[in-house]
């Protein structure tokens, strides 16, 4: 037992720095995010302890910020639950695209999809485990840490809320900025050119077409569009899995040979 205990020991040293180091860009930016959406909640005349709350039992950045609207309009909870799914709605996608990642999870699976958020995504899909580092383990940790930053922001952010008066203006605009600097590294980690302009045509037709339901349209039509490059961009990649396939293999047979020398 205490050989067992030993050892999942030593596997979570690895696990929880390889994690926190591919988590520093969403520790930047939740952590000011955070500290935004507490301030702007004590702004709008809402108890402190609500913030820290919503951030362990929703955590959801763009919904948190748009519940403090609806609550200050007397929006009732059905109306506020059916536009925070209606807003979340890109979640659906970005399960489908971790099924093979997230079959093998087992106690892991349902926090993992709790805790899939837009940065948490950009992460999962693109930051590799290290090596002999277990990768459920690894998506868990990265997701815990992505909301343990996020509930340390809205926690502070509340606290100093309420205990002075500042100036929130502006401040939701962390949110888009992080969004940026995840896009950079997004776009530094899939170097295939087909999903940005899927991303930035379905974002022009939905802005003409429907301002109001932009997000939902400029999904559902990035989303059609990537479906129908499936086949082409698979045939592209092809070679390339094919001589990284090589490469492994050729890499395994000089290990082994290595060790029958010895």
């Amino acid at each position: 037992m205490q050989g067992k205990h030993s050892r999942v020991s030593r596997e979570w040293r690895l696990v929880l720095p390889a994690a926190f180091r591919a988590s520093i860009p969403v520790l930047l930016g939740y952590t000011t995010l955070g500290l935004a959406f507490g301030l702007t909640l004590v702004a709008a005349g809402l108890p402190w302890w609500l913030s820290p709350v919503m951030a362990v039992f929703i955590f959801a950045g763009a919904a948190q910020f748009m519940a403090i609207g609806l609550m200050q309009s007397g929006a009732g909870l059905f109306e506020i639950a059916l536009l925070t799914l209606l807003m979340n709605g890109r979640h659906a996608v970005y399960g489908l695209s971790l099924l093979g990642p997230f079959r093998d999870a087992g106690k892991w699976k349902p926090y993992l999809i709790f805790g899939l958020t837009d940065e948490t995504y950009g992460l999962l899909t693109t930051v590799k485990p290290p090596a002999n580092v277990d990768e459920t383990k690894f998506f868990g940790a990265i997701t815990a840490l992505n909301q343990s930053y996020w509930v340390l922001g809205c926690t502070v952010g509340s606290i100093i809320g309420s205990a002075l008066s500042l100036d929130t203006t502006g401040l939701d605009f962390a949110l888009t900025a992080l969004f940026i600097v995840l896009l950079v590294e997004q776009i530094r980690a899939v170097r295939r050119f087909e999903p940005y302009l899927a991303a930035v045509f379905a974002c022009i037709v939905a802005l003409f077409v429907s301002p109001r339901n932009f997000l939902l349209l400029s999904l559902a039509l990035a989303t059609g569009v990537l479906a129908l490059l499936r086949g082409k961009i698979e045939q592209r990649d092809k070679p390339r899995r094919d001589e990284d396939g090589d490469a492994q293999e050729s890499a395994g047979v000089r290990r082994t040979d290595r060790g029958g020398e010895t």
